[in-house]
């Protein structure tokens, strides 16, 4: 049902698009129409090799997003225009929606910055591509501001709401998988909890830890302390993990959720396999609920990471979840560096990249090998414009007198 979506073709400004991109996205398209093969693309440049992965950069609700919001702000002029949070990911493209006098109303964590009691019937707000909490819906239509015109919640995140709500009409709870704290968590877990008894987990850790209250190895009353903030109002231990399903935030590891989801399953199994009961009775087969541009860019790098490289680069916003993954995945084998711009490479010899794990930004000398050829792995999140990547490219061809060789090659992607 989502193919349709997958087919439109969207006003995107220029300032976000790539010549170099465009003509590599559109030969593998050409290609590989069925995107099947999950191999790299290959940049020749003499002493710099670099190979990028087949699938990166900005998805569909990213894409519609950034254009109903450009789109909103050219067609009301004088019109007082906020974003409820950040429009995605990215700080470039946020910035560029603050230039054009968009206001945030609050940060990405959720803290308000501009108080919704300053608003009025006449203002619009643009919910971002993550979705919003029902609460907040509630209250902006109360105020009188009409939402459904200025709403840019990415129809994959939609399709959990509505896979959660169709496992909650039969009784099951809901497991989700995501950061508590994320945007896109915070307004699947609302819709979720109207409908369902609900709970976060972040990790397997938590996930193997839910298990021990759903098989009583734990008191159900250390239960709401351990996971406070994260269950929904009412939530009962004793009857609410009886019958539970799994989904997700949607940019989450792949393998990560359906590690879980398997986890939980064979908890239910050892709990009432013996009674005889049949696991449909108990564990819902809910299916994979990332998004297709997660799972493909997921599986683009680890086609990526088939090739013999010095190291990787991934550039995107320090808070966007399904980028960090990425980087994620590069890491178990060989040196990264999470980049939000071509402006953190200071040099050959020092790169400021952001290290997810610490929450903080660090600064590695000596980062290119002192060798030729260097071969370099690069990709980008699903809100990162393809504009930066070429620049990335282009700044690190620049240390190998490679820029006439680039030209070369987006010639010969056209």
């Amino acid at each position: 049902m989502y193919l349709c979506f997958l087919m439109k073709n969207f006003d995107i400004p220029i300032i976000y698009r790539s010549p170099l991109i465009s003509a590599i996205k559109g030969k593998r398209k050409q290609q590989d129409k069925m995107k099947k093969d999950f191999n790299p693309t290959p940049l020749d440049m003499g002493g710099l090799q670099i190979f990028l992965a087949r699938h990166f950069g900005f998805c569909y609700g990213v894409e519609n997003a950034i254009e109903i919001s450009f789109r909103t702000i050219e067609e009301n002029p004088g019109r007082r225009i906020f974003l409820l949070s950040e429009m995605i990911h990215n700080p470039q493209v946020n910035a560029d929606l603050q230039e054009r006098g968009i206001q945030f109303l609050q940060d990405t964590h959720g803290q308000q910055l501009i108080g919704f009691e300053t608003l009025n019937a006449d203002d619009i707000v643009i919910i971002p591509a993550f979705g919003t909490t029902l609460e907040i819906e509630a209250r902006l239509q109360d105020i009188g501001i009409a939402t459904e015109k200025y709403n840019t919640t990415c129809p994959f995140v939609e399709k959990v709401w509505n896979r959660s709500s169709q496992i909650a009409r039969k009784s099951y709870s809901i497991i989700l998988h995501g950061k508590p704290g994320h945007e896109e968590t915070r307004a699947t877990f609302s819709h979720a909890a109207k409908e369902t008894p609900s709970v976060v987990v972040k990790d397997m850790a938590e996930a193997q830890e839910l298990a021990l209250y759903i098989l009583g190895k734990k008191p159900a009353e250390e239960f709401y302390t351990r996971f406070k903030g994260q269950y929904s109002e009412g939530f009962d231990v004793g009857k609410d993990f009886v019958r539970i399903g799994v989904v997700n935030q949607t940019t989450m590891l792949a393998s990560d959720t359906q590690a879980i989801a398997d986890y939980l399953k064979q908890t239910m199994i050892e709990k009432y396999a013996a009674a005889g009961d049949p696991i449909e009775d108990h564990f819902a087969d809910t299916r994979d609920t990332l998004c297709y541009a997660t799972l493909d860019n997921q599986s683009a790098v680890m086609g990526l990471l088939d090739i013999p490289a010095d190291l990787a680069i991934v550039v995107g916003g320090y808070n966007s979840s399904n980028t960090s993954h990425l980087v994620e995945l590069c890491e178990e084998k060989m040196p990264t560096y999470f980049i939000s711009s071509e402006e953190k490479i200071l040099s050959p010899e020092e790169i400021l990249h952001y290290n997810f794990h610490k929450k903080q930004e660090d600064r590695t000398a000596n980062w290119l090998p002192d060798k030729k050829p260097v071969r370099v792995l690069i990709s980008s999140g699903a809100s990162c414009p393809d504009a930066l990547v070429e620049a990335v490219i282009r700044k690190i061809a620049g240390y190998y007198n490679a820029a006439d060789k680039l030209e070369e090659l987006i010639q010969n992607f056209q």
